[in-house]
C-alpha cells in the first residue's frame, strides 16, 4: 500500500512530539532508519544501533534526498546550502515507532492484536491459532520466525519480529486486505530495542523462559525483564493475559508464575480487575490444565480441565512440550471468546510448524525428525519426548550457532549426553566462527555426560553401543547416520529446524535438513 506526502508537522503532532516548533515544515513520502532506504523526501530517524550508530549516517541521507531528518539531544547538525528540517527528540527509537504508526494510520488500532514470547513455542502457537482463528470465521495474518503471511501473501522473515517501518507498514496492509486478527511473534530483541512502540495487544501469551540469547541481555533476569514489557508495557489495560507455568527443570524457577503474580498486582494497582484478565495454564494446575493424557508418536489424547469445562482434545502433535503448547493456544483461544467447539476443531486440524517436530520420510522403519530447537530446555524437551517414544536408539545431530552465547554449548552437549544413545555433533550456522572450535565447546558437556567417543558408524553397527562422535560436515553428519540407522531407531536433527540456509564465514549457502533427510533416506531406501 503506497502513502500519499504527509506534512512533518502534522506527522509529528499525530506521534506526541511535543517540542517541534519553529521546524519549516515539508511533505513526508516516507520513513527509514537505515540511510541506504532513504528515497527522496523521505524522513530520516537516526537510532543508535548495537554496532552502526544512524548517526554517522546523516550526511549520507541528505545526500540521498531526505526531506527531514530526525535525531537524539544534542546531535543535529547543519549542512551548508541546505535548509533541512531537525527535529531532536529523547529517544529515537521510541520516536521512530510511534513516527511509523502515524505515517500508515496506526493500522494496529483496527486489528486484534494477539502477541506471542518466550524462549520456545512461539512458532508453534502461532500455527495453533491460525488454525483456531480461521475454523471461528476470522482472516488472521502472521507475523513470525517461518515467514510473515496472510491473505496469498507470504514473505520471508529476516527478523522475528521486524523493524518499526516495515510492521507498520505491513499491519496498514493486512488491515487494508481485510485480516481480522494479528498474531505476532513478540521476540525480545525486539522488546529491547522498542520495535513495538505505539502498538498495543488485546491478548499476549508467555510460553516458556529457558537459557537463550544472554549474549544480548547479560543475564536471565534481564532476559525475563525484557519479556515482560509485552505485559507491562503493550498490553491493552483490558487485554488480557494467558500465561503457562511451569518450573524450568535448570534452575528450579517458574518464570510464568512470577509473570502472573508481578502482572496480577500491577493490575490491582490500576484498579484493572486481575482475576478476569489473566489465564494461567500448566500441565497439572491453572484454569487450563491436563486431567489425563496419552502420547504416541502418531500424537497426543488428552481431556483437559477448563473454565467452560472438561474439553476432550485429539492432535496429531508429538511430545509432552506441544501438549504444553496447546494448552497456552486454548488459552488464547478463551481470552478471545471463541467458541469452544471452534476452538477444539481449530487444534485438532492445525497443520505441523515447519521444522517444529517435523517429520521426515527416512529408511524402512526409522523415525526421522528435524527440529528447530537451539536451547538446552527446547534439546531437553525434544530428546525426552523422543526417548519415551522409541523403541530402539535415540540418535541426536545437532550444533551451535556461531557469534552467539557461547555458554550454552556445554549445557546442550551434556543434555544430549544424557537422553540419547548416539550423539553427533556438527555445524549449525557457524558464521564467522571456527566450526571445529564450537564443536569442542559442545564437546566438554558430552564427556561430562560420561558417553564414550567412537566412530558414529561403529556405534550404529552394534544396538547396544553408546556414544557421541564429531563430523563437521552437517551434509555428511545426517547421511552417515541415516546410512547406518536401522528399524526401531529414531534420529532428530536439531537446530536449524524450518531454515533453507546454512551462515558460514564465506556467507550463506542453501541447506535444508528436510531436505538432506530425504535424500538420503531415498538412497537408503533404493
Amino acid at each position: 500500500m503506497e502513502k500519499k506526502p504527509i506534512s512533518l508537522l502534522a506527522l509529528l503532532r499525530d506521534a506526541g512530539i511535543l517540542k517541534a516548533g519553529g521546524i519549516a515544515d515539508v511533505g513526508i513520502s516516507g520513513i527509514a532508519s537505515d540511510s541506504r532506504q532513504v528515497a527522496p523526501g523521505g524522513l530520516f530517524v537516526a537510532v543508535p544501533g548495537l554496532t552502526v550508530d544512524g548517526h554517522d549516517f546523516l550526511e549520507a541521507a541528505v545526500e540521498k534526498g531526505c526531506a527531514a531528518l530526525v535525531v537524539e539531544r544534542g546531535r543535529g547538525r547543519s549542512f551548508p546550502g541546505k535548509k533541512i528540517p531537525c527535529v531532536e527528540v529523547q529517544d529515537s527509537r521510541v520516536t521512530l515507532g510511534a513516527l511509523a504508526a502515524s505515517f500508515y494510520g496506526r493500522p494496529a488500532e483496527r486489528l486484534v492484536m494477539i502477541g506471542v514470547t518466550g524462549t520456545n513455542g512461539k512458532t508453534t502457537s502461532t500455527y495453533l491459532l491460525e488454525s483456531v482463528l480461521k475454523k471461528a470465521g476470522a482472516n488472521p495474518g502472521v507475523i513470525g520466525t517461518v515467514n510473515y503471511r496472510y491473505e496469498q501473501v507470504a514473505l520471508p522473515a529476516p527478523f522475528t519480529t521486524p523493524d518499526p517501518v516495515f510492521l507498520q507498514k505491513m499491519l496498514a496492509d493486512m488491515s487494508a486486505a481485510g485480516v481480522t486478527h494479528v498474531l505476532m511473534e513478540v521476540s525480545s530483541h525486539a522488546l529491547e530495542q522498542k520495535r513495538l512502540e505505539s502498538i498495543l495487544f488485546d491478548v499476549a501469551l508467555f510460553t516458556n523462559l529457558t537459557r537463550d540469547h544472554l549474549d544480548f541481555h547479560g543475564s536471565m533476569e534481564q532476559y525475563y525483564l525484557s519479556k515482560r514489557e509485552l505485559f507491562f508495557r503493550h498490553l491493552k489495560p483490558k487485554g488480557k493475559a494467558v500465561i503457562l507455568c511451569e518450573k524450568d527443570i535448570v534452575s528450579g524457577l517458574d518464570w510464568g508464575e512470577r509473570l502472573r503474580v508481578e502482572l496480577g498486582e500491577r493490575k490491582k494497582m490500576a484498579g484493572e480487575g486481575e482475576q478476569a484478565q489473566i489465564l494461567a495454564c500448566g500441565l497439572e494446575s491453572g484454569g487450563v490444565s491436563v486431567l489425563a493424557a496419552e502420547q504416541s508418536l502418531a500424537g497426543i489424547v488428552a481431556r483437559l480441565r477448563t473454565p467452560v469445562g472438561e474439553v476432550r482434545l485429539r492432535s496429531h502433535m508429538v511430545g509432552r512440550f506441544n501438549l504444553k503448547n496447546l494448552l497456552g493456544a486454548f488459552g488464547v483461544g478463551l481470552a478471545l471468546s471463541l467458541p469452544v467447539e471452534r476452538i477444539v476443531e481449530g487444534l485438532e486440524s492445525a497443520p505441523a510448524a515447519p521444522g517444529r517436530l517435523e517429520k521426515a520420510n527416512g529408511p524402512e522403519g526409522v523415525g526421522v525428525f528435524v527440529d528447530y530447537a537451539h536451547t538446552p530446555d527446547a534439546l531437553e524437551n525434544v530428546l525426552q519426548t523422543l526417548r519415551e517414544l522409541t523403541a530402539g536408539r535415540l540418535v541426536v545431530v545437532f550444533g551451535c550457532g556461531g557469534d552467539r552465547d557461547r555458554g550454552k554449548r556445554p549445557l546442550m552437549g551434556k543434555v544430549a549426553g544424557l537422553l540419547a544413545d548416539v550423539v553427533v555433533l556438527t555445524s549449525d550456522n557457524p558464521r564467522s566462527e571456527e566450526p571445529a572450535l564450537i564443536l569442542a565447546e559442545i564437546e566438554k558437556g558430552v564427556e561430562e555426560s560420561g558417553l564414550p567417543r567412537m566412530r558414529v558408524e561403529a556405534l550404529l553397527r552394534e544396538q547396544g553401543r553408546k556414544g557421541y562422535d564429531l563430523i563437521i560436515s552437517r551434509r555428511e553428519a545426517i547421511r552417515t547416520v541415516l546410512a547406518h540407522a536401522v528399524a526401531g531407531d529414531v534420529v532428530v536433527v536439531c537446530g536449524k529446524g524450518h531454515e533453507t540456509y546454512q551462515i558460514t564465514r564465506k556467507g550463506k549457502i542453501f541447506f535444508d535438513d528436510r531436505v538432506e533427510a530425504v535424500l538420503q533416506s531415498a538412497v537408503v531406501n533404493w
